[in-house]
């Protein structure tokens, strides 16, 4: 997988993908990422890619120009399967919409900025605009970087034990059942018998019956 994120802040995504999983998922070949100034690709002196919005109001829009500019020229080295934009009003990120983007080839991820991007820029190239929940950052290189991590742990050989995936919370719409590790008691606090037992039909049964019952009383949407 190729990953291309169009940014006026590259260095506010350089230390995500310098450590654990994606440094490693980099580091095996198992996904590129790949950075675009937006402002080497503007022919102001100034490096300017924002201007005044018509009709007046408050904030700065990203101009069209510099990211036509951008996007063309990824695009005629490849083709693309999705040009998402990280924006508040997008399609919330969930585990589904992950699982899709990580069988995808080539990706390009747009990071909004200021007040967003010129409407022009979401008609005519953007196909998928993506919200990590409704609240509002001050860019979209976070919303960025967090669906990066959600997509490429998918990756198969990204992680170390792949079925653990498999497992995540919100696969099959249920969050994760509780864990334990050592020791088996601490300060009068005991691992749950069945998980002891090594009798693995019981625990997947055990594990089974809490992770409906947590999802029942803390995410009861994922059920209807």
């Amino acid at each position: 997988m190729r990953i291309d994120i169009i940014t006026v802040l590259p260095e506010l995504l350089e230390s995500p993908f310098n450590a654990s999983i994606l440094k490693r998922a980099i580091e095996k070949d198992l996904v590129e990422v790949h950075f675009h100034n937006l402002r080497d690709y503007t022919d102001n002196s100034y490096k300017q890619v924002d201007d005044y919005q018509y009709g007046g109001g408050a904030g700065m829009v990203l101009m069209i120009e510099p990211i036509d500019k951008c996007i063309s020229s990824l695009q005629k080295e490849r083709i693309y399967d999705e040009v998402i934009y990280m924006t508040p009003d997008g399609h919330t990120l969930n585990q589904r919409m992950a699982n899709s983007l990580s069988l995808k080839e080539n990706i390009i991820i747009l990071c909004g900025h200021y007040k967003g991007v010129d409407q022009r820029v979401r008609d005519k190239f953007v196909t998928k605009e993506i919200s990590i929940g409704d609240y509002v950052l001050s860019g979209g290189e976070l919303g960025a970087a967090v669906l990066c991590d959600a997509v490429i742990r998918l990756i198969p050989g990204v992680l170390n034990d792949e079925t653990s995936a498999l497992t995540d919370t919100f696969q099959d719409n249920l969050l994760a059942p509780p864990v334990y590790t050592r020791p088996a008691e601490y300060k009068e606090m005991k691992v749950p018998d069945v998980l002891l037992t090594g009798n693995f039909a019981k625990i997947e049964k055990w594990r089974e019956e809490q992770a409906l019952a947590r999802t029942q009383e803390l995410r009861p949407d994922l059920l209807e």
